[in-house]
């Protein structure tokens, strides 16, 4: 069955940036401090994947929850240099750190 929308009723996305509203600018450049947020190669794409995958943060959590299974198993077969074993205690210090940030906003 076809999709009717009447004017006004339907998915709006607008992006207001007050910003603009009191200086002027060119490009995309408007002040003494700019901020580069990069580029996402087809914003349209971008903006399906946020809508229909997951924010992103739920795709790093979720790639979290995998690199921390990865390390497990790397830490039990016992490959892991020095060098490595620190880049892994820095890795689960931030996921912990994340655990508890989840945890203080239920």
């Amino acid at each position: 069955m076809p999709e009717l929308r009447l004017p006004l009723s339907g998915d709006v996305s607008q992006t207001i940036n007050p910003w603009t509203w009191y200086f002027p600018f060119t490009g995309n450049q408007f002040g003494l401090l700019n901020v580069s947020l990069g580029n996402a190669g087809d914003p349209a794409v971008e903006q399906k994947i946020l809508d229909d995958v997951g924010s992103y943060g739920k795709q790093l959590g979720r790639i979290g929850d995998v690199l921390k299974i990865l390390v497990d198993k790397a830490e039990q077969a016992g490959t892991l240099s020095p060098d490595d074993m620190k880049a892994v205690r820095k890795f689960r210090a931030q996921l912990e750190c994340v655990d508890l940030i989840k945890q203080d906003a239920l």
